[in-house]
């Protein structure tokens, strides 16, 4: 099972390669170059249908923190599956996600743990500081869908990372979790 799904990583890492357009090195602030401790970061992928997807996302580290004790997600609290500034997802297009309809746009993407269950919440008020004003915002969720977490024994990403596959399949690998949704 662990081979199998190492292999499988590494196929939907190069995959995603393929397809995704780089982006620039966003690892340091341009007034005093000093490393940021959780750099902007994104990902862009042309789905074989010709929907673009974009996220765009703080990337934390772990450094040696333990996810739900002194680190989020905390158990049943919005997560705004990144740093500092609200994670975005963007779609050209309307999409299915997890085979519920997202108009197309751009939306603040958050989480909510519950053990291996992740709600995946997509609102409308994308431009926001973090998760701090969504109980405000709430009202302006277009889609909220329930995924499993993925049983990865062994596998830990130190950085949070997202990859999405040309297939659609969106993957969130952050510490010791690997979540996926499904965008077509």
């Amino acid at each position: 099972m662990k081979k199998l799904f190492i292999v499988l990583a590494i196929a939907v890492s190069a995959t995603a390669a393929a397809y995704a357009q780089p982006t620039p090195s966003l690892s340091t602030h341009p007034k005093d170059a000093k490393p940021i401790a959780s750099p902007r970061d994104s990902v862009v992928a042309t789905l074989q249908n010709g929907t673009i997807i974009t996220m765009t996302y703080g990337s934390p580290g772990v450094w040696g923190r333990t996810m739900g004790k002194d680190l989020d997600p905390m158990e049943d609290s919005v997560w705004r599956a990144g740093a500092n500034e609200a994670t975005t997802f963007a779609v050209d297009r309307d999409v299915m996600i997890e085979g519920q309809k997202l108009p197309a746009g751009r939306y603040a993407f958050f989480t909510i743990k519950h053990g291996n269950e992740w709600t995946l919440i997509f609102n409308k008020t994308w431009n926001t500081w973090g998760a701090y004003s969504y109980k405000q915002n709430m009202a302006q969720d277009a889609l909220k869908v329930k995924v499993q977490q993925m049983d990865a024994p062994g596998y830990y990403n130190e950085r949070l990372k997202y990859v999405i596959g040309p297939d659609g399949n969106v993957y969130m690998m952050w510490g010791p979790a690997v979540v996926m949704f499904k965008v077509s």
